[in-house]
Order: structure tokens, then sequence, then C-alpha cells
């Protein structure tokens, strides 16, 4: 087997000559000589590795101890190597450290990797829900009740929402307009579990331009170069329309609606107006009103008492503080059917449903894309620049059945773009960008076909590396390219990946968003990206790939004569793929080489669509240290105990 390959590449007398100098230039046993990577050898060589590799361990376990010797001439610089070559190596212990060494790795990069954010701390809950979280009832989010929060802008609904389902998934700001779309969050309350949706302000009431833009905090001028000023104005003016719109979903799906009202500001036209619509269209459901700002228990029923002529009984509660959230949640779950289910004490057990987060700039397409994946208007499309603030949350079944939770984000600009506007909400709209790309598996990056990659293209792409998330880039209004042809896509991507060379392993999709063409490619390439994501190589496959990186190209040796040498290499963790490698020192192998050996990995074993990361450890010399700790005791007595002998 081995001549026959052999003879696929050089000839007898080069061969050898090769052996012999791959033999003093690494301690495992070369097989075969340097390949070219054909598919052909790279068959044979998977086939050897299996014979090779037992052979390579048990002479790490000390069942091998003869050692080729180097000439004479080098004997001196190879001194460090003979000795290293002596020692026994534990392969269990090796991979356990290899383990360690990746979860080190992984929370040094995560501190490293900051959000200045608020801290998501989960908000104190009542005793029942303490004792709810024993058992959990193993029901999918789309079985569960909804309960929809509606009302007038500013008012604190996104506060009440945070309450509710415990955390910060919504943000709350001093100002009025800042949720647009529907947010939604599971929360419990005694044996009732159910769906929480916080909506947009509603405003029925019409008026003019300006108030609808002071109303909602809307700008025409912060990213909408380009776009007519004809357009900006009608984008302005469908915004109350669209925000109504998805309230109005949220209300017709929901079993209770909480109708919140601001008990400080007192009765307005606005709440008047929404009571009035709540009892025409919605008097088949059960509709509460809760007067919020009451943190005066007193006060409270003076300033709820206003409310009656809503139609309502109005409860007073205080989002901030949990005042009256507990008789809330009792009327809450009053109006919902308790949904039976199979208990799970064991959250492992869950299936793994992997998240998909959408970023980009703004107006790139990003809602776009979200709404003709899940087929219908789930997040607001508009031209005005920051339309989605929250990050969305939704779930997604492809087309071969599996599941994805797809996270639609807000733009992410530039910090000095954001600090020039002094604007707390998109800052905070940036930050759960970030946080989204945290807790997600693949993120789609989303860029403008026209625009191509910009430098804020290139932050973003950074940080998802270095976040070590799968990623595809997603070239959205490809329609908006003139004259295409048969070329255009791929001088397109020779471009994309010149610009964008830390993510020259990412697949490339192009798409209309709005017209719905290749948007299926998205999620085919988005579920084959996880796939390598959480793939696993066998060592030995793992190994024969490293092997054959180091005799086709050796580490390059220092000024003293000292050489590189690779011991071991495993698999230490998956998402993303992590590799550790034992060397006799780090510091032989340059930056240039440690990439050399990440693209020979994904040249032999693929992973595309997601980062890898190679670990360097210099090999310790644990057995040489437990040796001299065992003949210290048999050979020398402390001088301690020599005095008191002579005593």
């Amino acid at each position: 087997m081995q001549g026959v390959e052999l003879s696929l590449f050089y000839s007898s007398s080069s061969s050898t000559t090769l052996s012999k100098t791959l033999s003093l230039l690494s301690p495992i046993p070369i097989p075969k000589p340097p390949s070219l990577f054909s598919p052909i050898h790279l068959s044979l060589s998977l086939s050897l590795s299996k014979r090779s590799l037992p052979h390579h361990i048990s002479r790490f376990s000390g069942t091998n101890q003869q050692q080729q010797q180097p000439p004479k001439q080098n004997q001196n610089q190879n001194q460090d190597e003979e000795e290293s070559d002596g020692e026994d190596i534990d392969v269990a212990a090796l991979e356990e450290e290899a383990r360690n060494a990746a979860r080190e790795y992984s929370t040094s990069l995560s501190r490293q990797l900051t959000i200045e954010d608020e801290p998501d701390v989960p908000i104190q809950r009542g005793r029942k829900q303490s004792k709810r979280k024993i058992t959990t009832i193993n029901i999918p989010d789309h079985l569960l009740p909804r309960v929809a929060i509606v009302g007038r802008p500013n008012v604190g609904k996104s506060a009440l929402f945070n309450r509710l389902v415990g955390g910060n998934r919504a943000i709350v700001v001093d100002e009025p307009g800042v949720t647009r779309d529907r947010l939604y969050g599971r929360s419990f309350w005694g044996e009732y579990e159910f769906m929480v949706v916080d909506t947009g302000g509603v405003l029925n009431i019409a008026k003019s331009q300006v108030d609808v833009m002071e109303d909602l905090a809307i700008t025409t001028t912060i990213g909408m170069d380009g776009i007519p000023l004809a357009s900006r104005e009608a984008a302005v003016a469908k915004m109350p329309s669209m925000i109504e719109r998805q309230a109005k979903a949220a209300v017709e799906e929901a079993s209770v609606i909480i109708f919140l009202v601001d008990g400080q500001a007192g009765l307005t036209a606005a709440d008047e107006e929404i009571g009035d619509w709540l009892r025409k269209n919605y008097s088949n459901k059960y509709v509460i009103l809760a007067v919020n700002k009451c943190e005066s228990p007193r006060k409270g029923l003076m300033q709820a008492s206003e409310f009656w002529s809503l139609g309502f009984s109005p409860l007073p509660i205080s989002a901030v503080s949990g005042t009256g959230t507990g008789e809330l949640l009792d009327l809450v779950c009053s109006g919902l059917k308790k949904i039976e289910g199979t208990e799970n004490h064991d959250e492992e057990e869950e299936d793994y449903v992997p998240a998909i987060a959408i970023v980009g700039r703004p107006n790139v397409g990003k809602s776009s894309i979200l709404n003709a994946l899940v087929g219908e208007d789930r997040t607001i499309v508009s031209p005005i620049s920051g339309t989605t603030r929250d990050a969305i949350d939704t779930e997604f079944t492809g087309p071969d059945g599996q599941k994805f939770r797809l996270i639609d984000t807000a733009g992410i600009r530039r910090r000095a773009a954001v600090a020039s506007t002094g604007s707390i909400t998109e800052a905070l709209s940036v930050n759960r960008a970030f946080r989204a790309v945290r807790r997600s598996d693949v993120v789609a990056l989303v860029i403008e076909a026209m625009a191509c990659i910009t430098e804020q293209d290139c932050r973003i792409a950074e940080r998802i590396e270095r976040e070590g998330k799968g990623c595809l880039i997603v070239v959205n209004k490809w329609d908006t390219i003139p004259n295409k042809n048969q070329q255009t896509a791929t001088y397109y991507e020779q471009d994309v990946r010149e610009k964008v060379r830390v993510l020259d392993w990412a697949p490339i999709v192009y798409s209309t968003a709005i017209a719905g063409h290749n948007v299926d490619k998205i999620i085919v390439a988005a579920s084959t990206v996880e796939k390598e994501r959480s793939r696993r190589l066998s060592t030995s496959i793992l190994n024969q790939v490293v092997q054959e990186s180091l005799a086709f190209k050796s580490p390059p040796r220092t000024r003293g004569g000292k050489r590189g040498r690779v011991y071991y290499c495993t698999q230490a963790a998956i998402r993303p793929p992590t590799f550790v490698f034992f060397v006799n020192d780090e510091k032989l192998f340059s930056e240039t080489y440690r990439r050399y050996m990440e693209k020979q990995l994904r040249t032999n074993a693929g992973f595309a669509g997601t980062p890898i990361r190679l670990l360097w450890r210099s090999r310790r010399k644990m057995e040489k240290d437990e040796g001299r700790a065992a003949r210290t005791p048999a050979n020398l007595v402390p001088r301690d105990r020599k005095l008191e002998l002579a005593s």
C-alpha cells in the first residue's frame, strides 16, 4: 500500500532521501512523503491513518522507546527534542488539558469582547414563580396562550413586559416611540405559562406629520441619504399605521389583553379612543385595564379612579417597583386556559434549536429578509433609518423540517456616528444587536449590492469572527446591479473576498428580499454552516492531516537552530471547532505558519462557513517533575531531619 502510494508522486530515489529527512523533523512516524493533497492521495491517507495512529499513540505511551539518533553535527541543537522524545505522554491527560485550554481561551475572549449595556439581571419574582421554576412544562412557544400589552406611547409597556418575562428583553428609555415591532417573551405564574407580547404605542388620533415625528421620535435625515424627500415624508406618514398593524396582530392572537395607561399623566383622548377600539372590536376577549406608574398604594387608588370612564375596572400597578403586578398576574391567569404538557426536569434534554442573527448596517434589508423567510409582516419595513429597535426573535421551520430561531436586529452604525446624535435609544439598539450576535449560532451579514463592502461592514465582520460565530454573507438588493451576466457574481465575490479577508471562509448568497428571490438559499446556507460548526474530526484523521501539512512545509528554524515540533493534536471543542496543538515550544511557531496550518485544515477537512480556533500549548514535562519528586524522599534527607538525628 505504501509503495503504491509513493509511486503516485515521487520516484524511489527521491522518496528514500525525503523519508530520511522527514524522520529527523518530526517525532511522529511519517508513513509517506508530503503530498499535494489530491483526492486520490487523501483517500489513501485516511485509510492508512487507522494503522499509523495506534503506533503513534503507543509511542507516546512508552511501549516503543526506540528513538532515531540525529546526525552528530546536529546533536547539540536537537538535544531538547531528544529529551522530549524520551518522555512518556499520557494521551488522556492531554485530552483533558486541551479541553481546559479551550475553556480558558473562550472565557478570556468573552471578557475582552465586552458589551456596554445594562446588565441582564433577572427581575425578582414572587414566591409562586420561584417555586414554579422547579418543574417546567415542555410546551412549544407557538402553543402557549398570548397576553398582549397595548396602549399609547410612553406609558410603560416595555417596562411591564420586562417585569413579566424577567430581565431586560425590551429597551426601556424615557422617550416615546421606542418599541415598534412585536416582542415576545415567555412567562409563568403559579401553574400557568404563557407568552407576553410587547407592542408599539397606538396612535389612532389623526395628527400632523410634525406631531407624529415627535411622538415616535422619528428623524428623516440620519441614515436616509439618497432617498427622495417625498419618500421620506410618505414613510413617516405610514409609520403610525404600521405600528398599529403590529399591535392589532398581537391583539388578535392574544387570549388576554392588558390595556396600559399612565396614572401620572391622567386620562387622555388617546386612551379613550383605544378603549373604544377595544370594546367595539374585541369584546369577546378578556381586557384588563392596568394603571401604571402608581408607586404609592394610597395615591394609586386615587389615580386609578380617574379611568373608570373607560368602561373597565382599573388596577393600579407599578412596572418599575412591581407594586400590584401579583394581582395583575392573578387576573391574567384567570382569563387563560391551562395547557397540560409533559414535565421536563432536565433542560438539557430539549432539542437544540440554532439561532440565526440577521445583522448589518441600516437600510440594507434585514427586516425584509425576515419577513420573506417567515412569509408574513413580522417586522416593520420602512426606509426610515432605525425602524427596528429591539432584537426580534421569531421561530422558523426550514424546508427540511429543521427549526431555527431568527433574530432581526437594529442597523449597526459607526460608534462615532451614534455618539454624535446623542440618542440613547440607538446606542442601546446597537448594543442589543451585538448581544444578538453573541447569543446566536450563525450570523447572516447583510450588505447592500450597490454599496458592496463598507468600512463598517468590515468592523462587523471582525466582531463576528472574534465571537466565534458561523457566518454567511447575504448580498441583498441584487436586482439593483445593472447589466448582470454570468461573470458578474464571480467578479463580485472576488471583490468581497479581497475587502473582507477575515471572512474569506464565509459562503455568499445573492438575494432580493422584497421580491423573494433566493431567500430560501439563506436558510439552506445557514443550515450547512451550522452543521460544519458542530462537526468534530476524529483524532486519527486530524493527526494525519497535521502530519501531511508538516511534511509538506516544516516549521522554520530559529537562528539558534531550534525547530518547532508537533507532538499531538486534538479537537477540544465545537461551536466553533477548536483544535489544540501540543508542541515543544509554542514560540517557535510564527503567526505565518499558524495561518498556514489553519489553511491546510480547511483545505483537507472542510469547516466552510465557520471560524476555527488553533491553540498552541507547550508540552509540559510532567513526568520529569514527578520523577524528581519521587526520588527526593528515597535518596535525600532534609537538612532539618539531619539535625534531629544528630541531636
